[in-house]
């Protein structure tokens, strides 16, 4: 459990005046609601966010706090299984960039956030560049945790599906480990049903074990994609895995927050003059 004077939303305006005045890290997580298949949680993406985020968080020695979960993310192409709760994509852009212009006029000036669902990437990456083009004094970065380096050595020792795609070996895993009474592993399925060539393919977490050439990004419909709502093979996952996974992401999010304050800050120059 995280102390609460870690937390954002459990200080008193004091106590983040005192934080933002110390210059400590803000990491946020951001993910959605939606369908994980018949054996997750449709929190599935906040909870894995947020979980690696408070580890983060607690690693830094008080140099960093965690911010409030942006939980409710872009994601249309999930409408046709029950439990997605989408939001429109200028809407989440523009909600995301209001919550860092908040956190940069109150002092923060080295904000991360911590991608949990693909198809926030690029909204989140959008919100971020605006914060950064609107407020030159501060830094604000995304990163989504599949894609830390880390992580994808720790689940090539670990790994026994040919690919993880949603609500796969990899997620499942990681809820086990933060939350195993809120799994039904008796309903884990095996599903990698999914239309697989050599440019198109759906793939979470390092290298699928399937051929493949180029991945060209193809958003299409979840069910034409899955019957199940997952892709992967969720019955090999464990919480032992999902500790492994939940580590290695905090740890290298620290080494990105500590590289972050120390890039040199090269003032800008405009060559108009």
């Amino acid at each position: 459990m995280l102390y609460r004077s870690l937390i954002y939303e459990k200080l008193k305006w004091p106590e983040i005046k005192e934080a933002a005045a110390q210059d400590k890290f803000i990491i946020i997580p951001a993910a959605t609601i939606e369908d994980h298949g018949p054996h997750l949680p449709v929190d599935t993406d906040v909870v894995i966010a947020r979980s690696i985020c408070e580890l983060a968080a607690s690693k830094m020695n008080g140099e960093a706090l965690l911010g409030p979960v942006i939980m409710h993310g872009y994601s249309p192409h999930h409408m046709d299984f029950p439990g997605p709760l989408t939001i429109g994509w200028d809407t989440f852009i523009k909600h995301t960039l209001d919550i860092l212009k908040s956190l940069i006029h109150h002092g923060f000036r080295y904000i991360l956030v911590v991608n949990g669902h693909g198809s926030n990437a690029s909204c989140l990456d959008m919100a971020c560049r605006l914060a950064m083009v609107e407020h030159d004094q501060a830094r604000c970065a995304l990163v989504s945790w599949w894609q830390l380096s880390r992580v994808v050595k720790a689940f090539e020792g670990i790994r026994e599906s040919p690919v993880t795609g949603h609500a796969c070996e990899t997620e499942t895993s990681l809820y086990l480990a933060i939350c195993p009474e809120a799994v039904d592993m008796t309903k884990a399925p095996r599903d990698i049903n999914l239309p697989w060539s050599d440019h198109f393919y759906m793939n979470l977490v390092g290298k699928p074990q399937l051929p493949h050439k180029n991945w060209v990004f193809m958003t299409e419909h979840w069910s034409r994609l899955t019957e199940s709502g997952a892709i992967g093979d969720a019955s090999v996952a464990t919480a032992e895995k999902g500790r492994l996974l939940l580590d290695a992401a905090a740890t290298e999010i620290c080494e990105i927050l500590r590289e972050m304050k120390q890039r040199p800050w090269i003032p800008r120059k405009d060559h108009h003059e």
